[in-house]
């Protein structure tokens, strides 16, 4: 099954073609999935080439510069990692050349057959209506029963879809896909982020996390991953609170499971990033970007609610 999963991503969801040139880029933990792909590369007819580095310590965090180099001259690069590599300069860059590229930071073997079968056009559909409700908004406020309550502006902002075709040039998405998001204007989220699903790189949390922003910054975190996340802004620092993403998922195959690239996705939930933002759109960099799942929102986009407690009002 996870051979077939591999073949729908390279050939359909990634358009690659005998002759072309892949790069699969995986680390020490996940290599056995990145084997795959590599040698499913070579059935498809393509020059694949396998590489594979130390993990990551943090979502966002470049990999090595010969690694970025090698990005940069290839058609494909598929890149199965336990720390995403997707909020980097080096994705960006490979990207603003040409290069089609999916991430899937912390896929396992369940999730990638579970959610690869899934009716990418559908997802596209649903992903871009959003893409251009959100393109076209100015002012954003999400609450939820739990107590999320902030307010952003995305004015001039452009949103972006993660729909598992990337078949163009310069095409970058997650694998498996299914959202669409967008960075908040600097400077302007203000009120409370209760995280209730999932954070990256902690997993599945057993009490809620309460994020306090103040003017675009987490202000103080309380709760079930705090000091986890407290660390990841030490260590980066004050850049790493910055609310850099705004996410809403699209994917109705895939469920909540603790791995942030499948929980991101969940149809019904929405997600914030802390960190890195220049990826797409923002003006912050920063060697972090780190993903809190929020469950059932409410969203309000100049005033119309296009999702209420996690049902699509988008007709």
């Amino acid at each position: 099954m996870i051979k077939k999963s591999a073949e729908i991503a390279l050939k359909d969801c990634l358009g690659l073609k005998k002759n072309e040139s892949l790069l699969v880029i995986t680390d020490t933990i996940l290599k056995d999935i990145g084997k795959v792909f590599f040698q499913v590369g070579i059935e498809i007819g393509a020059e694949a080439i396998y590489v594979e580095i130390l993990p990551r310590l943090q979502d966002g965090e470049e990999p090595p510069k010969s690694i970025a180099n090698a990005l940069l001259d290839v058609d494909v690069a598929i890149i199965p990692t336990i720390k995403s590599l997707s909020h980097t300069k080096a994705r960006l860059e490979a990207s603003k050349k040409g290069v089609r590229i999916a991430t899937l930071p912390g896929i396992t073997e369940d999730i990638l057959t579970r959610t690869m079968n899934v009716d990418y056009y559908e997802v596209k559909e649903i992903s871009e209506k959003i893409s251009i409700i959100l393109t076209r908004g100015k002012n954003v406020h999400v609450y939820t029963d739990t107590g999320t309550d902030i307010t952003f502006s995305i004015t001039g902002r452009s949103a972006h879809s993660d729909t598992g075709i990337l078949t163009s040039p310069g095409a970058f998405g997650n694998l498996p896909a299914g959202e669409s998001y967008i960075a908040p204007i600097e400077g302007t989220a203000n009120g409370i982020i209760v995280i209730d699903g999932s954070l990256a790189g902690y997993g599945l949390l057993n009490r809620v996390l309460k994020v306090e922003v103040k003017d675009g910054y987490v202000e103080s975190v309380e709760g079930d991953g705090s000091g986890y996340l407290e660390k990841i802004f030490q260590r980066c620092g004050k850049e790493a609170r910055n609310i850099a993403e705004f996410g809403i998922g699209t994917n109705p195959k895939a469920k909540l499971t603790g791995n942030i690239l499948e929980d991101e996705k969940v149809m019904g939930t929405v997600h914030f990033a802390f960190g890195n933002n220049t990826t797409f759109g923002g003006n912050v960099y920063v060697n972090s970007h780190i993903d809190g799942l929020v469950k059932e929102p409410t969203i309000e986009v100049d005033d119309k609610i296009i999702m209420n407690k996690g049902i699509f009002n988008i007709e």
